[in-house]
């Protein structure tokens, strides 16, 4: 018996790798979190037992994959994204360890990637940036020392912000002072989703664009040169000669 954190992707269901979707198709027993996960997803499935956790606690899932290992069942324990990015994976694991129940991640499509999708843009670019620092804004959590925005600010890498459109204008006013008001910024609503939509303009306006949009949650924000680049070197993969 294994539990497969399976990584669904960020929205759209046929962006679930083909490993995770056999394994969707295959496990008797799938836990789903059914506020960021379609069930569309889970089509073709097979299973007798299927859970959406979105309301439940860390201990009552961690019942239910005890009870599924007692039942010799394989689990598909289905999260949004990647499951090892702001997955709350880690936790689960810890409680698996202590119980002896075997486990795997299947990884997924990130939100990051599914934006840079819809933008049409590439978020590493030679003399732009060959840094993509992917991170959260503090709120109910203390980022821990040194992962400060301001911290991480400072490098002027491509930059994408979970969580924190709530925030958008605490955000803006750390990243100007290193990034400068012309650097350009999008805000992009559930990537990949029937209902996705965005707004792209620069640290300067975009506060009062995303305030137009009124998007209050399940937004990326994403921050850099690359998002506007035309001036930059051609790689040296296609290089003649190389």
């Amino acid at each position: 018996m294994t539990v497969f954190f399976i990584g669904a992707g960020p929205g759209a269901a046929d962006l679930i790798t083909v490993r995770g979707q056999r394994l969707i198709q295959r496990c008797p027993t799938i836990l789903y979190a059914g506020s960021l996960v379609p069930e569309a997803v889970l089509e073709g499935h097979h299973a007798h037992t299927v859970v959406n956790t979105a309301e439940l606690d860390l201990e009552t899932i961690v019942d239910l994959l005890a009870a599924a290992h007692a039942r010799g069942e394989d689990v598909a324990r289905v999260h949004s994204g990647d499951p090892s990015l702001y997955g709350a994976i880690g936790e689960q694991i810890r409680h698996l360890r202590r119980l002896g129940i075997p486990y795997e991640i299947v990884p997924g499509v990130t939100a990051t990637a599914a934006c840079a999708a819809l933008l049409g843009c590439e978020l590493t670019l030679p003399e732009v940036s060959q840094t993509v620092i992917l991170t959260r804004f503090a709120s109910r959590t203390e980022m821990p020392e040194g992962e400060q925005l301001g911290d991480l600010a400072r490098h002027r890498a491509t930059l994408a912000v979970h969580l924190g459109v709530r925030q958008l204008p605490k955000i803006v006013a750390e990243l100007l002072p290193h990034y400068g008001a012309d650097c350009p910024i999008a805000v992009v609503h559930r990537a990949s989703w029937p209902d996705q939509d965005w707004v792209q303009g620069t640290l300067a306006d975009i506060v009062d664009k995303v305030a137009a949009k009124d998007f209050r949650r399940t937004a990326l924000i994403l921050v850099g040169r690359v998002l506007t680049a035309e001036a930059f070197a051609d790689s040296s993969l296609y290089a003649p000669g190389a």
